[in-house]
């Protein structure tokens, strides 16, 4: 009995007291959640197209939605526990922002792909009675209302949010809510005029490749200024409990970064789709 019970104590692990930067995450439930979701939408959608039921859709965004509030809840968790993120762990997650704003690129590449092969070579539309672009009986928005108007916005809130974030390394509380509030603010500015300009539109999405194309090019990047202004906004409720210091703030810093993209994105969007795909004719 004794010679057992040696076996095991000289098998049990034993530290080895090596300290590491890394951060070893707990065992989480959210991964397996936020797949088992994603499954659900793409079999909602396939019992919604073939037999009208939708349920399953709208559970499996439920479910989508439920992850990643949880997981995010864990992740802020995390940033405010000593110890955990070390400054190697923190490059890591720049780095990962990096490459996941990387993949946005590219997200938007292929929408301009689609853009320029049609623009470029109208032929290959199918059904063209004549070599132009756009396509003969669209009427595109003027380049220079509402859409010069969202350009001026989110110029300007590119400005406020680093107004922001050099008021928060000065330790400029009041500064930095103030500069987030009006990014906020303008970010959902920007999203009411495309609503807006979208429900004026002298045309609408599906029929031919033209509205197909605008439709998701634009439509995408409205998306993630929605996005985009969710994630200031969180930012701003966790500023102003006090969880960003001018030492510690990549949470405020990736939102930042994200927010750029956006305007970049747009500033894209705006010359080679508004302005220089301008119909000769158009609406507004």
């Amino acid at each position: 009995m004794s010679a057992s019970i040696d076996t095991h104590a000289a098998a049990a692990p034993v530290s080895s007291g090596l300290q590491q930067p890394y951060h070893l995450v707990d065992p989480s439930p959210w991964p397996i959640m936020g797949a088992s979701g994603g499954f659900l939408i793409v079999l909602g959608i396939v019992f919604g197209a073939h037999f009208g039921n939708w349920l399953l859709l709208l559970v499996g965004a439920a479910v989508v939605l439920a992850t990643m509030f949880l997981w995010w809840r864990d992740v802020v968790k995390e940033s405010r526990t000593p110890g955990v993120y070390t400054p190697v762990v923190r490059i890591g997650l720049r780095y990962g922002m990096l490459l996941f704003i990387t993949s946005e690129v590219m997200f938007f590449v292929a929408f301009f792909w689609a853009y320029f092969n049609f623009a470029l070579f109208p032929e290959h539309v199918a059904g063209a009675k004549m070599a132009i672009w756009p396509p003969e009986g669209i009427r595109t928005s003027a380049p220079f209302s509402i859409p010069f108007l969202n350009t001026m916005i989110l110029l300007l809130s590119g400005t406020t949010v680093t107004w922001a974030h050099h008021c928060l390394i000065e330790n400029d509380r009041k500064g930095m809510l103030t500069g987030l509030g009006l990014t906020i603010f303008l970010g959902a500015s920007f999203t009411c005029l495309q609503a807006f300009e979208y429900s004026r539109s002298a045309f609408q999405f599906g029929g031919t490749i033209y509205p197909s194309v605008f439709f998701l090019a634009t439509g995408f990047h409205g998306f993630h200024v929605i996005v985009g202004t969710i994630f200031l906004t969180v930012c701003w409720f966790r500023a102003w409990a006090g969880q960003f210091t001018p030492e510690r703030h990549f949470g405020f810093e990736a939102a930042a970064w994200y927010w750029h993209f956006v305007d970049v994105v747009w500033l894209f969007l705006f010359t080679c789709i508004y302005w220089a795909g301008a119909s000769a004719v158009t609406a507004g």
